[in-house]
């Protein structure tokens, strides 16, 4: 691992439902809808930097728990003196980067396959990704009384999120590793995939229309309070037992003419990592509380616990992970083949990263020039 991480672990992952379709980038399985959050614009006072402003998005997520537990806590704004944070909330990766591309935000936490479509979308011109946030955070989840082995699932009913998002793909490509043969886009095959909204998938599992689902959390943990048993965790097929599912975007244009402020955050959100990983039973009941905020309802223990646990905050974007999905995707036939060079400036964070004595991170040869 190259930078330290936190073995904290979250819910809300869903927001990671984030589609590697690029001719899907309206769908994400939580809606389209951008929800500004007036009560997050907050300042610690001082000197202002280049910016009187820095506008971030975010969701109200778990897997976002940088962004949730470094803006309530302060440790954001505390970097940044007299410039303020305008903090927005988002329910869907398509409308976020459409706020980057519009400047009603500045800065993201984000997935990878929005990042990817967003960048390919604009040519390369609209974003760059400039740090990690979060890995993690999804399992294959299934009916005990019908699939007791991997090898059960063929024949089976299994659930992803939408057709093209993030845990699709992995889906798919985990099937065809397997040697079975499904088609991408009807998710007809040795196996059924039904894209199921995470919203009702534990609904249709009750129901006994499911029989298990490859799902984010806190979907997954949600079924498993169903009745259903966890039979894979995804990031055990990954190296080190790592991929991304939240990153750091950051405007173009911001980062061109504010570079000081992309720094200050940047040194935000690593603090916040080092206090999530140092304190991760208050951070985790900071996080929650900033849901209970957010969406007027907290995780109840019983989900919470077990998906915080699931999910690592770390520093680094695990570069390689997000190319490898591309790749995934482009397998599954529901990608073309993109060129995601440049997408990745990672010498703000590696700057802050070495002043602290931690060791730097790559870019998996897709950094900017």
């Amino acid at each position: 691992m190259s930078v330290p991480r936190t073995t904290l672990r979250r819910s809300l992952a869903a927001a990671a439902a984030l589609p590697l379709l690029a001719v899907a980038l309206t769908a994400c399985g939580y809606g389209s809808e951008a929800e500004e959050d007036d009560t997050k614009t907050v300042s610690s006072g001082g000197k202002k930097l280049s910016a009187d402003t820095v506008k971030i998005g975010y969701f109200p997520n778990l897997t976002h728990a940088t962004a949730l537990v470094g803006i309530q806590e302060g440790i954001i704004a505390k970097e940044l003196g007299g410039t303020e944070v305008k903090a927005s909330t988002f329910n869907a990766g398509p409308s976020e980067i459409e706020a980057l591309n519009a400047g009603s935000i500045d800065i993201g936490f984000i997935g990878p396959s929005p990042s990817i479509n967003g960048y390919t979308k604009s040519k390369g011109q609209n974003l760059r990704i400039i740090g990690g946030s979060a890995s993690g955070g999804v399992k294959l989840v299934v009916n005990p009384d019908k699939i007791k082995t991997l090898d059960d699932l063929k024949g089976k009913r299994i659930a992803t999120p939408q057709l093209g998002n993030t845990q699709d793909v992995a889906f798919l490509n985990w099937i065809s590793e397997k040697g079975w043969k499904v088609d991408a886009q009807s998710g007809k095959g040795d196996v059924s995939v039904v894209r199921s909204d995470n919203k009702v998938t534990p609904d249709a599992y009750r129901s006994g229309s499911l029989d298990g689902a490859w799902v984010p959390e806190p979907t997954a943990s949600k079924l498993v309070s169903e009745g259903a048993e966890v039979l894979l965790d995804e990031s055990t097929l990954w190296p080190g037992n790592q991929f991304v599912i939240t990153n750091i975007i950051v405007s173009q244009k911001f980062l061109a003419e504010h570079p000081d402020v992309v720094e200050a955050v940047l040194r935000g959100t690593v603090g916040t990592n080092k206090w999530i990983n140092a304190n991760p039973e208050e951070a985790k009941a900071s996080a929650n509380k900033a849901l209970e905020k957010l969406t007027g309802k907290p995780l109840a223990a019983g989900i919470l616990d077990p998906a915080w646990e699931s999910i690592e905050i770390t520093d680094d974007p695990l570069a390689a992970t997000l190319d490898a999905q591309a790749e995934h995707a482009v397998k599954a036939g529901l990608l073309e083949k993109p060129d995601l060079a440049g997408i990745y400036d990672l010498k703000p964070l590696n700057k802050i990263l070495k002043a602290a004595g931690q060791p730097e991170v790559a870019d998996a040869g897709l950094g900017v020039k």
